[in-house]
């Protein structure tokens, strides 16, 4: 079982700490190719998922290494963006 995901290639959103790194380390044990993207600073392609040319140049950097993704792991926190009501101080998601 040590080499389950040898030659898969794996990219986790939010991998760089907590459950992401976790997530990470056990797929690199069983033999993944592991990406990681995360808005903190580090070894792994440092970038923020909302930012639209930020998300192809990782795309792009991890096609042109790879050639493709097998497995998404989707673990980045969601930014709860909303708007203001008018005459009320609460904050709606969009």
């Amino acid at each position: 079982m040590e080499n389950l995901f040898e030659q898969k290639v794996v990219v986790v959103t939010g991998g760089a700490q907590g459950i992401g790194h976790c997530i990470a380390e056990q797929f690199r044990k069983v033999g993944a190719r592991v990406c990681v993207i995360d808005k903190r600073e580090g070894s792994h392609f440092v970038g923020d998922i909302a930012d639209k040319q930020t998300l192809e140049c990782f795309v792009k950097e991890v096609i042109d290494k790879h050639g493709h993704v097998d497995y998404l792991i989707n673990n980045a926190l969601p930014l709860m963006k909303g708007h203001e009501c008018r005459g009320h101080s609460s904050v709606l998601p969009c």
